[in-house]
């Protein structure tokens, strides 16, 4: 009944239609095509970029755990600042200079093994009985790290926070130890703003304009962190710690990189979830950074392509709806040409395109328009690409130059600690597999706190920039040369046995006392060098092998070089023993 009505329609009416219809589907077909194999594109490239951030994140803020606990570690292992009492002006001045170098720390303190704090800075809480703060108990049996918790003692003594937020720290103590007793225990409150600083400096400018966001979740999954100081509504609304397997997975070689989710606020997002990598058992609070960024902002390409191809597919059936009115009478024996071609661009075989059919002016604007539109999809899809290589691109820039920042020390330009490890550990790898030598040197320098009193840092820092000089210009262009920290340095030494090693680390010493400096004079260093010849099997530290040879060379008098041995290693057991 329904083809009988058809049929009688008129000839421009049916053509028109059935014309329509056919452009209908062929432009449909080509527009998912299109999107299926551009939509996982953009979605990946965005899900990579979102995991990229929160990665970064997850690195600097397990760098920043380790190295606030070695530092305290260290502090507390220095006995000599000890020997005289918890409670010396010296002591107290220490801690004034430690807060200083690290502001994050709001309280530094020391407090005896009767729980009664004896020095801190500003004066705050001494007198005071700390014994059932979980960072004395914690601090008096080894390196502590504690996890995020709201101040007790200090919160009606610190100034708020600008966020409005309660005053949070995260504790890391270290036993203070005295002629092998440990007498006390030292702490510092780590200000949990710095959590915002650091987010802050790892996300782009606009991401407030984008919604992009990071947040901290503890090893239970509890939010420890919120941008904008909107960590107790999320805590208020039952926020946890996301599972990506629950929400719509985006895979990059069978991996998770982020799923769509729904939050608790009622917006879904796309959510990349990652665990900070472990730098050491004490430090590794089992902490998760996850990034987020709203749905319609991180897919915002695919809608805008979505409705680009929808838009010149409603305007290409149009016009050829119109053309086949006016063509009807000829169309119809072009109708099979046109459909073929459409098929075989549809299947994007090579080379296919759309005929310029010439038998009448209808039917080559129709062609033509059909051949347009071809071409204008497939721009859009070259464009998309293009445009999406080009994001890729920027994104690595800015990643490879926050990489390069984040590994390099300001002060003097070479590699710092973070830096360093990797280039040590490929260094040592090959070295390793190739059966060649290896050596390490660290580099101090000599009574550089002394240096600091005397003239001040600014000439501090120029003592630190020439030996930086005189490392580089004195050591191979095949070396590794890096601040380790403070006046320390470090130096790898591929292909380079224990007597060249030595011998470069005495030339060190003798070039650097040869050429007194301005405003401090002559200043000395001392070198630790440790290695691992090609023919040692089994794993050693060569980095803690330098490291003893150095204060062996300190307590030798310093102004000189020193290579580890066994017999040195059992000459500092013995010296820890008594």
């Amino acid at each position: 009944m329904k083809f009988k009505t058809f049929s009688r329609w008129p000839l421009k009416l049916q053509m028109a239609w059935v014309f329509s219809v056919l452009l209908v589907g062929v432009t449909s077909v080509l527009s998912l095509a299109w999107l299926s194999l551009m939509v996982p594109r953009i979605e990946r490239a965005a899900a990579t970029s979102l995991q990229i951030v929160a990665g970064n994140a997850a690195r600097v803020f397990s760098d920043g755990l380790h190295e606030r606990s070695r530092q305290i570690e260290l502090l507390a292992n220095t006995e000599i600042m000890w020997s005289g009492g918890l409670d010396t002006g010296d002591v107290r001045r220490v801690l004034e200079l430690s807060q200083v170098s690290t502001p994050d720390h709001k309280w530094i303190g020391v407090a005896s093994m009767d729980g009664i704090v004896r020095s801190a800075t500003g004066g705050l809480l001494v007198g005071q009985d700390v014994r059932m703060r979980p960072w004395f108990p914690g601090g008096a049996k080894g390196t502590y790290v504690g996890d995020v918790h709201p101040a007790k003692l200090l919160a009606a003594l610190l100034p708020p926070l600008a966020s409005g937020e309660p005053i949070r720290f995260v504790d890391f103590a270290a036993p203070v130890h005295v002629d092998g007793r440990i007498v006390g225990v030292l702490t510092a409150h780590g200000s949990w703003d710095w959590a915002r600083q650091v987010i802050d400096a790892l996300l782009p400018p606009n991401a407030k304009e984008l919604g992009l966001a990071a947040f901290l979740f503890d090893r239970d999954g509890n939010m420890i962190y919120a941008p904008d100081g909107q960590t107790e509504r999320y805590v208020s609304e039952g926020q946890r710690l996301p599972d990506l397997k629950s929400g719509k997975q985006i895979r990059l070689e069978g991996d998770i990189v982020a799923a769509v989710m729904p939050w608790k606020d009622g917006h879904e997002y796309l959510t990349a979830v990652v665990r900070l990598p472990a730098r050491s058992a004490v430090s590794d609070l089992g902490w998760h950074v996850v990034t987020t960024i709203p749905v319609k902002v991180a897919f915002a390409e695919v809608r805008s392509a979505a409705l680009l191809v929808l838009g010149l597919g409603v305007v290409a059936c149009c016009l050829a709806a119109w053309l086949a009115w006016l063509a009807a009478g000829r169309l119809s024996e072009h109708l099979s040409v046109i459909s073929s071609a459409a098929y075989n661009v549809t299947h994007g075989q090579p080379g296919a395109q759309i005929p310029v059919l010439r038998s009448s002016s209808d039917v080559h604007r129709l062609s033509s328009s059909l051949q347009n539109m071809t071409e204008r999809l497939q721009h859009v899809n070259e464009q998309t690409e293009k445009l999406v290589e080009e994001r890729t691109r920027a994104l690595e820039a800015a990643t490879r130059e926050l990489a390069n920042l984040a590994s390099t020390d300001p002060l003097t330009g070479l590699l710092n600690r973070r830096g360093f490890e990797p280039q040590w550990q490929k260094g040592l790898a090959f070295a390793q597999r190739a059966g060649h030598p290896i050596s390490a040197l660290m580099v101090d320098i000599d009574h550089f706190k002394k240096v600091n009193d005397t003239y001040g840092h600014a000439a501090g820092d120029d003592v630190i920039r020439y030996l930086s000089r005189l490392l580089a210009e004195r050591l191979r262009g095949t070396d590794v040369v890096s601040r380790f920290g403070g006046e320390e340095f470090a130096a790898m030494l591929p292909d380079t046995d224990a007597q060249s090693a030595l011998l470069v680390a005495q030339t060190l010493v003798d070039a650097m006392a040869a050429k007194p400096l301005p405003v401090v004079g002559m200043v000395t260093i001392s070198v630790g060098v440790s290695t691992r010849l090609a023919t040692d099997t089994g794993s050693v530290d060569l980095l803690a092998q330098a490291d003893a040879a150095l204060y062996s060379a300190k307590r030798a008098g310093r102004n000189r070089a020193v290579a580890w041995s066994p017999a040195l290693a059992a000459s500092a057991a013995q010296n820890v023993m008594t």
